[in-house]
């Protein structure tokens, strides 16, 4: 049942007012001055305020004006047998939703009250959204414990409350656009757009319309204007995915953007302002194609402002069982029943995989495993062939310099076999060191040398 809080000094008013809202199944609070009316606001549960605006002491564009303070989206409804021009601008610059004059039929005060209800729903559940999206896109929410993972998480929090530009590298499959929303839901913008392009998804010509919108007329199949994502993005976030694959016009038209903060629309020679933060991303190396010639370098750095580094999945083996667990409860068809967990020749498997295709290539393989797996944890014989393929194959020795020398090499091995066992074991050290064949403190000493200890 809806609450509504009616403000009027005169004597009976707000009882008679109380009497026919009442029949129409709301709940009423009466005040018979602005301070009064206050009071209960601040105690009570109310959905809707229904004042007079001409009342001794406060009067009731200031009891808005203090409502507001207490909670902004809270909907009033002014109402005045002095309906002046004047006064019903003035009450709707201080936030009310409408202004109705008294005498008035109770039909149009009970349509204004529903309608006002109805937009404060949607308003609540914006919020809920906004901050269900916020928690959902935490830096801490990012899968994974590991050391390039914990550096990643330190550029987010600090970059994060700024306005500076990003470069975001990795990688396909390694995440970028969950580095780029939690970016965004931890910044001072997280309440305005997030708007996403993949700059290699459109043609040329496409994405100049695409990103800077048009003018009626401006091309044939251009039958009206048209905003653009700069525009759209406006007071929030542009992530401009795969920005590499910009083609030489559109980076000078780009630059001209991030230096100048406005643009003309295709077809237009209107002027648009814009205020917008820029996390570019890319699975290129951007130095290097500037070196080639083929990115240009004044605006390689004003993207590069700040750089965050995804390290692909290989280098990060230790996170895999984090990230199964992820993907198995993302999964399974319900929280009683289904897959659990993995056993533990399919986790060797995983940790021996060389993950070309990276978190995006474990996470399809995981839902795959869920869908097909007959028991409670997920086996060998649930992994794609592809991947079954590598049993008995060892480790997967990617990644070795090829002008490594024996004892290098070695010590890279020694290193995976000993992240392996310790995710085997699920890092109980006196199973690692037993499927090692070596002692415990042996381990522990080998631990502290490649780091692996914490």
């Amino acid at each position: 049942m809806k609450t509504i809080l009616i403000v009027d000094d005169e004597k009976h008013y707000p009882m008679i007012l109380a009497e026919v809202l009442q029949e129409e199944g709301y709940a009423c609070f009466t005040a018979s001055s602005g301070v009064e009316a206050l009071d209960i606001f601040e105690n009570e549960f109310v959905d809707l305020v229904l004042t007079d605006v001409k009342m001794p002491g406060m009067d009731g564009i200031e009891l808005m004006s203090r409502i507001k303070e207490v909670n902004a989206d809270a909907p009033v409804i002014v109402m005045t047998a002095y309906g002046s021009v004047e006064k019903a601008v003035e009450a709707m610059q201080e936030g009310a939703y409408t202004f109705i004059t008294k005498p008035f039929e109770n039909e149009t005060l009970l349509t204004h009250i529903s309608k006002a209800l109805a937009i404060h729903k949607i308003v609540q559940e914006n919020s809920m959204l906004r901050e269900a999206i916020s928690s959902r896109y935490s830096f801490g929410n990012i899968i994974g414990k590991s050391k390039p993972m914990q550096e990643l998480y330190e550029i987010i929090k600090k970059v994060a409350p700024t306005n500076a530009s990003i470069l975001v590298e990795g990688e396909s499959g390694t995440g970028k656009e969950l580095v780029a929303k939690a970016l965004h839901f931890n910044s001072k913008r997280k309440n305005h757009p997030l708007v996403a392009v993949n700059c290699s998804a459109f043609a040329e010509n496409l994405l100049e319309s695409e990103l800077f919108g048009h003018e009626k007329g401006a091309f044939t199949g251009a039958s009206s204007r048209k905003k653009g994502r700069f525009e759209l993005a406006d007071k929030g976030t542009l992530f401009l995915d795969e920005i590499g694959e910009l083609g030489a016009d559109l980076q000078v038209k780009l630059l001209r953007v991030l230096q100048e903060k406005n643009f003309e629309r295709v077809g237009g020679t209107e002027v648009v302002p814009v205020d917008f933060r820029l996390i570019a991303a890319t699975n290129k190396n951007l130095e290097k194609e500037v070196e080639k010639g083929c990115f240009r370098e004044d605006l390689y750095y004003r993207l590069n402002v700040v750089k965050a580094v995804i390290p692909p999945l290989r280098d990060r083996k230790e996170d895999i069982p984090l990230l199964v667990n992820h993907f198995i409860e993302k999964y399974r068809e319900d929280e009683e029943g289904g897959v659990t967990g993995i056993d533990s020749e399919a986790a060797r498997l995983l940790f021996d995989h060389p993950w070309k295709g990276n978190v995006r290539e474990l996470e399809n393989m995981i839902e795959r495993a869920v869908i097909l797996s007959s028991g409670g944890s997920i086996a060998a014989s649930d992994l794609p062939i592809e991947q079954r393929r590598h049993i008995g194959s060892g480790l997967d020795l990617d990644g070795i310099p090829e002008n490594a020398g024996l004892y290098e090499t070695l010590a890279i091995i020694e290193k995976r076999m000993i992240q392996r066992a310790m995710t085997l074991s699920g890092n109980v050290q006196s199973k690692a060191a037993k499927m090692l064949g070596i002692g415990k403190s042996g381990l522990h000493q080998k631990l502290k040398k490649y780091e692996l200890d914490k």
